[in-house]
């Protein structure tokens, strides 16, 4: 992966596999540069066999394929940036995935395009899950729902081409004074 937002994309996408209603995405950068991404669902979960498999590349639950990168591939690069990651998963009830990496380490990956990974996941998935994303840095906040954007539009899809222009816009225009200077 060229950057974190790919992680992201990829990490997001076992949340919509696993049925969840929700997906929350958090990425932070505090005043010494930690970088923390939070990935949180309420999907089914992980039983203790797979959590302790899920690590390996050689442990999947897809069908289509007998290896599973995403997690083990976050797990390298966050570990090459001198952080770590955390999954805590209860079965039936969601999975939440931590990482941290040293945003100041020269094997930091970038940000990439956070506010493309989002909007390409509402756009693939309309309907369901409902997404959040939520980014803060010593220059600011911001929030993103898509709980809120459906109860603003009623019946206007998601994925509907001025809807996905304006999603990314939007997010684009909230992210950049937040991280702009500090991870982009």
């Amino acid at each position: 992966m060229r950057d974190l937002s790919l992680h992201i994309l990829d990490l997001a996408q076992n949340s919509v596999r696993a049925n969840a209603a929700l997906v929350e995405i958090m990425v932070s950068v505090d005043e010494s540069r930690l970088i923390t991404i939070t990935i949180r669902d309420d999907g089914s979960g992980m039983s203790d066999e797979l959590k302790e498999r899920v690590t390996s590349p050689f442990a999947t639950t897809r069908t289509t394929r007998k290896v599973g990168l995403g997690i083990p591939l976050m797990m390298q690069n966050a570990r090459l940036a001198g952080g770590d990651v955390r999954i805590d998963s209860t079965l039936g009830q969601g999975t939440t995935l931590t990482a941290t990496l040293h945003g100041d380490s020269i094997d930091c990956l970038p940000l990439g395009d956070l506010a493309g990974t989002v909007v390409s996941l509402v756009s693939a998935n309309p309907e369901r899950p409902d997404f959040r994303l939520s980014c803060s840095s010593p220059k600011g906040s911001m929030d993103f729902d898509t709980r809120e954007m459906r109860q603003a539009l009623g019946n206007v899809p998601l994925n509907e081409p001025e809807i996905t222009a304006w999603m990314l816009s939007a997010i684009q225009e909230e992210i950049e004074p937040i991280f702009g200077g500090v991870i982009l």
